[in-house]
């Protein structure tokens, strides 16, 4: 897999995939941003704004986050045949801990848990 070619995707045109994954499970986009502020610490002024621009790469979001979750470090378990915990690229675990974050909550699991709380 390229990640290079992944990396360079607008934030903004991945979103959408992201948030009819949960719309399909009866979740909201409020959810969606929940889940996102908690992992990355980005206000929800500033993540409209990115979801408004396309010039913020997937690699840019996760790298520049302000306030990367400490406790994303419990995210643990396989997304995509990967286990998260395992993977020794820093950027491509951010973007795994999301897709994890995102499938737990798509499956059912409550909000509370979903965010390690």
């Amino acid at each position: 897999m390229d990640r290079s070619k992944i990396y360079a995707m607008p934030f903004a045109e991945v979103y959408p995939y992201y948030l009819a994954k949960l719309e399909k499970k009866g979740h909201t986009k409020a959810d969606l941003d929940k889940i996102i502020r908690w992992l990355t610490g980005y206000t929800q002024r500033r993540l409209a704004a990115i979801l408004k621009k396309t010039d913020t790469d997937l690699k840019a979001f996760f790298t520049q986050a302000p306030k990367p979750n400490p406790d994303r470090r419990l995210i643990k378990g396989v997304i995509c045949g990967e286990r998260v915990e395992d993977i020794e690229d820093p950027t491509w675990q951010e973007v795994r801990y999301l897709d994890k974050l995102v499938d737990e909550l798509a499956r059912g699991k409550k909000m509370e848990k979903v965010l390690r709380g």
